[in-house]
């Protein structure tokens, strides 16, 4: 269970997310399309505009107005052409399909002007033909691949008085995206075995002055397009090209000609309501004629915009390179986040890098996506993973050390896993007189776990209060530490304190106990200062807080010594040494505990209550100097004087202290001795 608990808030995890990120990419289902070819949108309508000598003159309501009822005569039509010509234009391009004659008999005087002036007449695909198409001027190898680009079953041309007499004839048609878009034109379509230009392409080989446009086609589709006197074209392989919508074309009304074109490209289309239907563009709503003024402009500036074939390969190795890195750089969080801010940030801008100087079309929105949602799924599970571990710190810490220490503890979790060398306070503390207690309660246990968790939660308040951290409670005892996790740099002084508040403690619940008729509790402490090695230790399975060092070991000696010396607590030499101006201190002894082998100045600290007991102090010191000074029996004869003095505080102590003086005469002391005393027992 825990195996796969550590699998499932693994970061790698999010290879399943990547996994399925690739399948879906490779599956390109119709969203994902979209997204890329509006992002492919952005990428050619942001480029800055191109201005052409391109026209689209449109038969709008003011040229319904001024002409009549639509359709008007084609002697309108032949009027409008001779005009558009005597204003200076180089070639028109009539976008008015006229697949019947003339019901007004005007037919004749248009064939006559398209005899008169180059002019190039459109064709639409359809299901079936209508009229007879001229013939196209396409040299084709490999035309048994014909079936492999756009093909229509049927051509409706224009009636043969008229598509005979025109100068080019060229298919007018949209060919959707997947969104119903329109970004990509063919050049080309095919039809019962022929190819026929569109109306771009026809332009140009009109302008050119070639007879034939030509087109190599293989098992894959296109393999090259060229007008002779043109230069080739790349196209994809159904022979599309994309619409370059930067190419800028100027919009007029038939009604509003300007007074010179300029040679320009002249492209007649309807934009009158009801008459024409606007086609679906990257720019939105735009009329035919428009669109094919924009597919000229492509052409004519060889603007060669291209989606490589391999493009959806370097985006998938884009998408599964980054994933994978920030995936093997998530163990170290910010790195990682760090990593991959940088790298999908960077793939837009290379996109766009790509487009404006090289025209190549590479997606950015897909990969970027993919390795975010990798990133989401990999640091969601850091983020669960970290909740859980902060949850469990919460549970595991919340009785043993304060609010604030909690809260410090779940921010940064690696407090408690990595393992520190620091400099801090331990104190060992434990219940005295527990027998009697034992003995009240005899069976009842209830009772004897709601006593001693009264007197725990006594001991524990001011450790919290003080921000310690409760190590452990082992039966009636407790141990705690002050300078870790949480700093204090007066760490020696706080447990001393802290020490002095357990006693007060203590006293109040016994007070409060008595009044009852239960036993009074006691307790006595050591504690210790120094450098241990703190952190999460024990098994596989159970683990702790905890702290290790000889310093440590030391502080649970002096707790054990509490009894023997008769005083409530027992404070080490460093510890002393930090704090002695802070605190009524009495020295005990030089003691050397079990396992030792150098002794040390040992001391206890008094409530003085507000009593001065300087003097008292003094009388304690001088019966110290003579105890150093082997003279035994004028220390014991001071002990017994002291006694009574302290407020009783220390008159176990003396006594104990008298027996030593008795026990110390009997041994054979060097010349070097001064006044260590070696314990044999803990």
């Amino acid at each position: 269970m825990k195996t796969l608990k550590k699998i499932l808030l693994s970061p790698w995890t999010a290879l399943v997310t990547l996994a399925l990120i690739v399948a879906v990419t490779v599956q390109g289902p119709t969203f994902v399309e979209s997204v890329r070819l509006r992002y492919f949108d952005t990428l050619i309508t942001r480029e800055a505009p191109t201005e052409n000598n391109i026209y689209t003159v449109n038969i709008d309501e003011a040229s319904i107005d001024k002409y009549g009822q639509w359709p008007f005569k084609r002697t309108v039509y032949a009027d409008i052409i001779t005009e558009l010509y005597k204003r200076g234009a180089g070639l028109v391009v009539w976008d008015v399909l006229m697949p019947e004659a003339d019901r007004q008999g005007g037919d004749a005087a248009l064939a006559d002007t398209l005899n008169d002036y180059p002019v190039i007449l459109m064709n639409m695909p359809s299901q079936a033909n209508k009229n007879i198409p001229r013939k196209p001027g396409s040299a084709v190898i490999g035309s048994e691949f014909i079936d492999t680009i756009v093909n229509y079953p049927g051509i409706i041309a224009n009636i043969p008085e008229l598509e005979n007499n025109a100068s080019g004839i060229g298919i007018s048609n949209t060919m959707e995206e997947i969104d119903g878009v329109n970004r990509r034109l063919p050049l080309f379509v095919g039809s019962n075995g022929n190819l026929f230009p569109s109306v771009p392409l026809e332009v140009l080989r009109v302008m050119s002055h070639d007879d034939t446009f030509q087109v190599k086609l293989n098992e894959n589709g296109v393999e090259k397009m060229r007008i002779p006197s043109f230069r080739p074209i790349t196209t994809d392989s159904v022979g599309r090209i994309w619409v370059d919508w930067s190419q800028k074309s100027h919009a007029v009304s038939v009604t509003k000609l300007p007074k010179d074109f300029k040679k320009g490209i002249v492209i007649v289309g309807t934009a009158a309501a009801g008459l024409g239907n606007p086609v679906a563009t990257s720019l939105g709503p735009v009329w035919p004629q428009d669109m094919q003024a924009a597919v000229i402009g492509t052409l004519a500036n060889n603007v060669n915009i291209e989606r490589p074939d391999w493009a959806p390969g370097a985006e998938l190795l884009v998408l599964v390179g980054v994933s994978l890195l920030i995936l093997a750089l998530s163990r170290w969080t910010f790195v990682g986040l760090g990593t991959g801010v940088v790298l999908t940030a960077g793939l837009i801008p290379a996109s766009m890098y790509a487009f404006s100087h090289y025209k190549l079309l590479i997606d950015a929105i897909v990969p970027t996506a993919g390795v975010v949602l990798v990133m989401l799924h990999a640091y969601g599970v850091k983020f669960v993973s970290e909740f859980l571990q902060k949850q469990a710190i919460k549970k595991q810490f919340a009785g043993y050390c304060s609010k604030e220490v909690v809260e410090m503890l779940q921010k940064d979790p690696d407090l408690i896993k990595r393992g520190v060398r620091k400099d801090v306070s331990v104190m060992f503390s434990d219940l005295r007189g527990f027998t009697p207690i034992g003995e009240h309660y005899g069976d009842d246990v209830a009772g004897l776990g709601k006593y001693m968790n009264g007197y725990m939660d006594s001991i524990s308040r001011p450790i919290l209060d003080n921000k310690g951290m409760v190590i452990k409670y082992v039966g009636d005892a407790s141990m705690h530490i002050h300078g870790a996790p949480i700093e204090d740099p007066n760490h020696a002084r706080t447990i001393v304190a802290v020490g002095l508040q357990m006693l007060d403690a203590v006293d109040a619940y016994t007070k409060e106990m008595e009044a009852q008729g239960l036993p009074p509790a006691a307790m006595g402490w050591g504690c210790n200062t120094g450098i241990g090695f703190i952190g999460e230790m024990g098994s596989t399975d159970r683990h702790s807080y905890d702290i290790l060092g000889d310093m440590v070991s030391t502080a649970a000696r002096l707790e054990a010594r509490c009894k023997a010396y008769g005083v409530l607590c027992i404070i080490g030499a460093e510890t002393y040494n930090r704090t002695k101006d802070d605190f009524f201190y009495l020295m005990l002894d030089n003691l050397q505990p079990k396992g030792k082998t150098v002794a040390d100045l040992i001391y206890t600290v008094l409530r003085t209550r507000g009593e001065d007991y300087s003097k008292d102090r003094d009388a304690h010191n001088k019966m110290h100097d003579l105890y150093r000074a082997k003279k035994f029996d004028e220390a014991a004869a001071m002990c017994k004087r002291l006694a009574g003095n302290f407020g009783g505080q220390m008159d176990k102590y003396y006594k104990m202290w008298i027996e030593r003086c008795e026990f110390m005469k009997q041994q054979d002391l060097g010349d070097d001795w001064n006044g260590e005393f070696v314990a044999h027992e803990k």
